[in-house]
């Protein structure tokens, strides 16, 4: 299991917000964190540490310049994303990004558009493209959200779904929305599915972790097979449930 630091942004700072509470309502937003620190303190921070796969997420406009800080303090050292299209994924690339991270883009009336998918695949290459899964629980399963996690698509998460979508990129990053940015235990049911999923190409986890606790359930129950992104927990993002090195330790124990 590999630790996948990262680098959120909401108008221009570095923040820590609670997932779900993302909406055109700013009244709505609950804001764990904010730091006055650049991105650019803590893309170096995890170059030092060389946690290669960090990602650096746009949450909302206004945030350009704030991830372009962060690329060139470490250049294809991050993955980058929020709102990317084929309209600019190559201008990320080029600005440093290692891989961009697509959602919303690729999906129409709740269906995935597999030829926006296939023209990113080709325009920048399956190796530089990361699909972002983030679901939410809906009845009989977890199903894909897009637009700042507020919309169900018809997209299940299944094996055969990984199977299929491993063939358009590189990795998959996956938000359990539900308890992301809460601090309250991860999303064991998530995990056992993509465990048993076992797909052909990376995952990373996030969502809920509180505590090194967490990490050691996400670690059991994922096999060992699935990367971890720790967020509002985090000592360097205002928490108290685990120390940034503690995290970075835990994941090297078995390099």
């Amino acid at each position: 299991m590999r630790f996948r630091p990262c680098i959120d942004l909401h108008e221009g700072r570095v923040k820590q917000i609670v997932g779900s509470t993302l909406s055109d309502n700013s009244t709505h937003l609950r804001t764990n964190f904010s730091s006055d620190l650049p991105p650019s303190w803590f893309a170096r921070l995890y170059q030092q540490d060389k946690l290669l796969g960090g990602h650096v997420i746009m949450l909302g406009p206004g945030n350009e310049a704030a991830a372009t800080d962060a690329l060139a303090a470490w250049p294809n050292g991050l993955q980058l994303g929020g709102g990317i299209t084929a309209a600019n994924a190559e201008q990320w690339l080029d600005l440093g990004a290692s891989h961009v991270i697509v959602t919303s883009y690729v999906f129409h009336d709740g269906q995935l558009d597999f030829a926006r998918l296939e023209g990113l695949r080709r325009l920048i290459g399956k190796e530089r493209l990361v699909l972002d899964l983030s679901c939410r629980w809906q009845e009989n399963g977890y199903f894909v959200v897009t637009d700042r996690w507020q919309k169900f698509t018809q997209l299940r998460i299944s094996k055969e779904l990984l199977l299929e979508l491993s063939e358009s990129c590189a990795e998959f990053l996956i938000h359990a929305v539900d308890v992301e940015g809460k601090c309250m235990g991860v999303d064991e049911r998530l995990l056992a599915l993509l465990a048993a999923a076992d797909s052909p190409i990376p995952v990373t986890y996030a969502g809920g972790v509180g505590s090194m606790a967490d990490l050691q359930l996400i670690q059991r129950v994922g096999q060992a097979k699935i990367d971890a992104t720790v967020g509002s927990a985090l000592d360097i993002f205002g928490g108290k449930g685990c120390t940034y090195q503690e995290v970075v330790a835990f994941c090297r124990q078995d390099e």
